[in-house]
């Protein structure tokens, strides 16, 4: 339309642009560049209100729901946690794969536990690719793990937890001819609700995924971690007592919705909503979609929160083995038997990896005695994602998630130790790249407790500063009791607290700008009209620039502003509870004893790990050709100290074609019983080979030529891998077989990616044996 053209009445008519009436619309140069600047903000600013409306409008519809959500994938009710004899606000559901995507039953079955830290459920399937989306692309069996925003009056963390084991024994249920058991993944607060789980019954896991959970809770760098210092700057876990009561039993999780908002007041109080307001025509989609899960909070009980601040945040008690259930059993992460994989980020200010690595500081004493307890642990750090990048970021779900779940089988094989995933992209002319399942190769590669330690970990005045915020934290907590709770709880009703919930300062702004607002309606029919007659700025427009270095002004400003507070509360942090007079009155410096103890090793660990140790030496010169490959290829992995996802994918593709062979149990176990046996006596353990052989002769040429299969795939990289190789080569050869040329190609073959351990046997073998 030409704008020379437009009449006086023409704002009013609905098929014309009202804003090229206004005075300027024809100008040209610093002019037209105001007018075209002026012009574009004040539909944004119009578009930005109506997003404003549309999120409250939002946050209305989601409250009235029964379970309100942000899965983006169809499900069906498996089991509702309401109809369970400990009735929780728990439910399984089960994920109905896309259209385009087959499930293989043979396949074990993912479960996702969604965190229950204040804000609503489904992060997990947040969108496509998500955890959800990456194991249904991988063929498995999903599950999802989520809760209504109103908590079963008395439900306590204890009855949920045995709520999700009801669960898994379901899943499992559902599935007996998967090879292998459920693989749960804990995100966030889920995490530790799920090693919690895996403590107490770790007979119903498959590998364990905790991706950005506080495990650890007081560990952290100094200058960072803000966060580990709220509960001592706050007294203690009193307030935590005192909003229950005000809340009527109900604790509300806008407050912990709204921790997290303080760490970053620059992203809270201005960069989220510049970032739509800058980019109105394409960001409000994803602002809304965040928004309906974040701008939801729900509640816990009273009970609930307690716990976890006392036991957990506070207390950090759940890497020392100190959390006991009501019937009396202690929950010691060492009796986790499944693969644990931990993935944190440098970039997560909420879970930074000493919170989510530090317990394996605080539960062993080296490498050996992670094995001595049969644990495998895989870790995985991120350089820069943020904590909620950790599970809904698309880019991480595509490679890390993507990867963990393609690998989920060779992780379930790893020999007990410390891993670290290092993932490297896929070489596009790799002649084995039909054996990676990924974009990424992954390799499992030996690490060492001091590899943990790097990252930062708290030196023995740190730990008696946080023992002093727990002693000082049970004082407050029984002097409020005694003097407060009584008359707190005479007066708390529920009116009381359902006006206090609807007046947080996080709720507020979702009442006050959504549709029941007569202001924000009357913004509609502006609105559309913007939409259909929308010019936003386009070129090198001097104002827009001026905008943005405003806005990274602003943003510098503020994120000053939380840097410098951050500090300030660190110090006060230091100042107040580095006092060698409070320390003292509340008893820490009673003794020279360390603030916190590590736990033991009870008679009846040492008595089964003696009772291994003599099995497995005593059937050193038991089996065939197949033990004694693996075993072989287990001695020459040794000195390589790395495994990755190749080798695993091969020798089930040689299974598949001999139609059958071992169970993936069966060869996780047959690995692991090689591997211990290689531990403890290596030079025996080497020494029958010879012997292993000659019992099947057409077995050892079978089992050359299936090794020969993989000769092509990764060369030895260390002298003591080629040494020990040589030596297996003059041992096949000794047989007299056939099979020896293949052998003589065992170079490529062994370092095809089958599970290794670490050298260091003799040290193992006296710590396990006293």
């Amino acid at each position: 339309m030409n704008q020379g053209q437009v009449t006086a009445e023409a704002p009013h008519a609905h098929d014309t642009n009202p804003w090229a009436a206004w005075p300027g619309a024809s100008l040209a140069g610093t002019a037209g560049e105001v007018w075209s600047y002026w012009r574009d903000a004040c539909q944004r600013t119009v578009l930005f209100w109506d997003v404003m409306r549309q999120r409250g409008d939002n946050y209305a519809a989601n409250i009235a729901k029964t379970a309100p959500h942000v899965l983006k994938f169809e499900f069906t009710l498996v089991a509702d946690g309401r109809q369970l004899p400990r009735p929780v606000n728990y439910a399984l559901v089960r994920i109905t794969p896309p259209a385009g995507i087959e499930i293989d039953a043979r396949k074990r079955p993912f479960v996702i536990v969604d965190p229950r830290a204040g804000h609503g459920p489904g992060i997990g399937g947040f969108k496509a690719d998500s955890e959800i989306g990456v194991a249904l692309k991988g063929g498995h069996p999903c599950y999802f793990v989520g809760f209504l925003p109103e908590p079963v009056p008395g439900q306590t963390i204890e009855d949920v937890m045995n709520a999700e084991a009801t669960f898994l024994e379901r899943v499992a249920e559902l599935h007996p001819d998967a090879e292998g058991k459920p693989a749960v993944i804990g995100n966030c607060q889920a995490g530790w609700a799920v090693m919690m789980l895996a403590a107490a019954r770790p007979e119903l896991f498959g590998p364990v995924l905790i991706a950005g959970a506080p495990l650890s809770y007081w560990a952290g760098v100094r200058g960072k971690n803000p966060m580990r210092y709220t509960g001592g700057l706050l007294g203690g876990s009193w307030l935590t007592a005192l909003f229950g009561d005000l809340g009527n039993g109900k604790f509300d999780g806008a407050w912990l919705v709204a921790n997290f908002e303080n760490l970053n007041p620059a992203n809270t109080l201005w960069t989220k909503q510049y970032n739509l307001y800058s980019e109105i025509d394409s960001e409000a989609p994803r602002y809304l979609g965040f928004e309906d899960w974040w701008g939801a909070p729900v509640l816990l009980n009273a009970e609930e929160i307690q716990f976890i601040v006392d036991q957990l945040f506070v207390g950090n008690k759940l890497a020392t083995a100190e959390v006991v259930t009501s019937a009396g059993r202690r929950l010691d992460l060492r009796d986790i038997r499944s693969p644990i994989i931990v993935f944190c980020s440098k970039g997560d200010n909420i879970t930074p990896p000493q919170q989510a690595l530090g317990w394996i500081l605080d539960l062993y004493d080296s490498v050996d005695d992670i094995r001595a307890h049969g644990q495998t642990i895989v870790y995985s750090v991120h350089e820069s994602i943020g904590h909620l990048g950790i599970f809904v970021s698309g880019s991480v779900a595509k490679k890390e998630h993507d990867e963990f779940a393609s690998n989920i089988d060779l992780i379930d094989v790893l020999p007990p130790g410390l891993y670290e995933a290092v993932m490297t992209p896929k070489e596009p002319n790799d002649p084995t790249a039909d054996l990676i399942a990924g974009d990424y190769l992954v390799r499992f590669e030996l690490r060492d407790l001091d590899d943990i330690r790097a990252l930062g970990h708290n030196d023995i005045e740190d730990e008696r500063k946080f023992a002093a915020v727990a002693r000082v934290s049970e004082i407050n907590r029984g002097l409020y009791r005694t003097f407060l709770q009584p008359w707190v709880r005479s007066f708390a009703n529920e009116a009381f607290a359902d006006w206090m919930r609807r007046l947080h300062p996080l709720r507020l702004p979702y009442e006050l700008f959504g549709g029941g607002n007569p202001l924000m309606r009357m913004l509609l029919p502006f609105a559309e009209q913007v939409r259909e007659h929308r010019e936003p700025t386009e070129g090198e427009n001097h104002f827009m620039q001026a905008q943005e270095h405003i806005s990274k002004q602003i943003e510098k400003i503020l994120e000053s502003y939380g840097e410098m507070r951050d500090r300030a509360c660190e110090e006060l942090f230091h100042a107040i509870y580095g006092s060698p007079l409070l320390q003292a009155m509340v008893g820490l410096k009673a003794s020279e004893d360390a603030p916190r103890q590590r736990p033991g090793t009870d008679a009846e660990h040492a008595t089964d790990v003696a009772s291994q140790i003599a099995d497995y030496k005593a059937r050193i010169g038991e089996g065939g050709p197949r033990e004694a490959a693996i075993r072989a290829l287990l001695y020459i992995r040794l000195a390589e100290g790395a495994a990755d996802e190749r080798g695993l994918a091969l020798l089930r593709r040689i299974r598949d074609e001999h139609g059958g062979g071992l169970t993936l149990a069966e060869f996780k176990q047959l690995v692991r019983e090689q591997f211990f046996m290689l531990m403890l006596d290596e030079e025996r353990a080497i020494g029958v080979i010879p012997s292993m052989l000659e019992r099947d002769r057409d077995g050892a040429a079978r089992a050359g030529r299936d090794i020969q299969r993989m000769t092509e795939v990764v060369g030895l990289t260390t002298k003591a891998a080629k040494a020990r190789l040589a030596e297996i080569e003059a041992m096949f050869a000794a047989v007299g077989n056939a099979s020896v040329p293949d052998v003589a190609r065992l170079s490529d073959a062994v370092s095809a990616g089958l599970p290794t351990g670490s050298r260091p046997r003799s040290r193992m073998a006296k710590r396990t044996a006293a």
